[in-house]
């Protein structure tokens, strides 16, 4: 089986007592122009405090994340996040 690529916009949230930034829900894309798009969108949106646009590519056959792949960044975020 082929790889499959996913993009992805996650916005990031700070709560209001001004605490760590999380992670909102992540929203899939149609392609990396997409996704960049949409977490410039998402950023600006009440409530979040920024977002990135990702890419990652599977393995379905192993199950293994084969390159994953930050492609733009908006306001406040911790890619580290990601990779927990």
């Amino acid at each position: 089986m082929a790889p499959v690529t996913h993009f992805i916009a996650v916005p990031f949230l700070r709560p209001e007592d001004g605490g760590d930034i999380f992670i909102g829900e992540p929203k899939q894309a149609g392609s990396a122009d997409s996704a960049i798009r949409m977490a410039g969108l998402l950023a600006v949106l009440d409530g979040y405090c920024g977002a990135g646009a990702f890419m990652r590519t599977d393995d379905p056959a192993s199950g293994q994340i084969v390159e994953a792949q930050t492609l733009r960044t908006f306001g406040e975020v911790d890619v580290r996040l990601l990779c927990s």
